[in-house]
């Protein structure tokens, strides 16, 4: 698997059917978090996707927590509207662990703290506009992780 895709309590089941889409159509592995907004047998998580769900290869994680210590020796890149660095920068390498925040408020404050100097953003062009739907934010960091790693290779 290319990526490693990571939802901190998803929240909006659309969206996460819509991230597991795009995981099984570009190679890379899900990871969910709970808890979650939405049970994954929700109707509007089908729509949005599961009827590829069986395909999908993801793990289910019962807390931040658990996810950390199975992972905890990982490269991991976190993405937040408090980024100083952006998502062009990160370091692109297969197996990197890409972590998404929670739609309504993101990642939380002591991941962001213990974190920062693996934080990026993918930058805004209006200050009308606070962040990214998390189903587009994934796609754009996703794809261009596959371009440089297969630049790479």
């Amino acid at each position: 698997m290319p990526l490693n895709i990571v939802l901190i309590e998803p929240e909006i089941p659309n969206n996460t059917g819509n991230i597991g889409r795009l995981a099984l159509a570009s190679g890379s592995h899900l990871h969910l978090v709970k808890p979650f907004g939405f049970e994954i047998d929700d109707t509007r998580l089908k729509r949005a996707g599961l009827d590829y769900w069986q395909h999908l290869s993801v793990t289910y994680y019962e807390s931040i927590d658990e996810f950390f210590n199975i992972n905890n020796n990982k490269k991991m890149v976190f993405l937040s509207s408090h980024g100083n660095k952006t998502h062009w920068d990160i370091p692109f390498e297969d197996h990197l662990f890409l972590i998404f925040g929670k739609e309504s408020v993101g990642l939380p404050k002591h991941i962001l703290n213990k974190y920062s100097k693996q934080l990026y953003k993918i930058p805004l062009y209006s200050q009308h506009v606070r962040s990214l739907n998390l189903a587009n934010a994934v796609s754009i960091v996703v794809y261009e992780g596959l371009k440089k790693i297969d630049y790479i290779h």
